[in-house]
């Protein structure tokens, strides 16, 4: 009777959905050569004030979940930014390459944990974003399209750029 209650305590454990999926892309520092080809980079880490974070959030309609920015100046001009977003159910970390003028230079995945929804590192779909400034709509289905099977990856990613944009022009260019 003991081994059979433990056994049916035990069953539901026993089954589970598969092992998450994680891929790794680049790190950090493969991302700074990708985006920022022969520039050198300055960390400039910085953490946003509790006002900072409710103006971006009212400019850009997302959440600041992290006060805390991990940033880098870039000799060539520009800055780089390392931040992450949730995709279905974990966390998507990016590399956002910020030009001069404030436009998306590019954006690239970091890593992958979901298992499904991979293709938001397809460089196309990626190239929607370059050119894009604080300012720009960047809605997905609209400006930005979508991607079927990964619709919560490419609307999360989608808001994190245009947050990012927004700490650029509230909270970074201005000092």
């Amino acid at each position: 009777m003991k081994s059979r209650l433990l056994w049916m305590l035990a069953a539901p454990a026993a089954i589970v959905s598969p092992g998450a999926y994680a891929e790794i892309y680049l790190s950090v520092e493969q991302a700074q050569a990708f985006l920022f080809p022969g520039a050198s980079m300055t960390a400039d880490f910085r953490t946003l004030t509790r006002a900072e974070a409710d103006a971006i959030e009212k400019d850009s309609d997302e959440n600041v979940r992290n006060l805390d920015l991990k940033l880098w100046r870039v000799s060539t001009g520009g800055w780089f930014i390392v931040d992450e977003v949730v995709g279905k159910h974990e966390f998507i970390p990016i590399a956002l390459a910020i030009n001069a003028d404030g436009t998306v230079k590019g954006i690239e995945i970091l890593e992958y944990r979901e298992s499904f929804g991979g293709q938001v590192r397809d460089p196309a779909w990626r190239a929607q974003f370059t050119g894009k400034r604080h300012g720009d709509t960047l809605k997905l289905t609209e400006d930005i399209k979508n991607i079927s099977g990964a619709t919560l990856s490419s609307k999360h990613i989608t808001g994190g750029v245009k947050r990012l944009l927004s700490t650029y022009a509230l909270a970074i260019a201005p000092h």
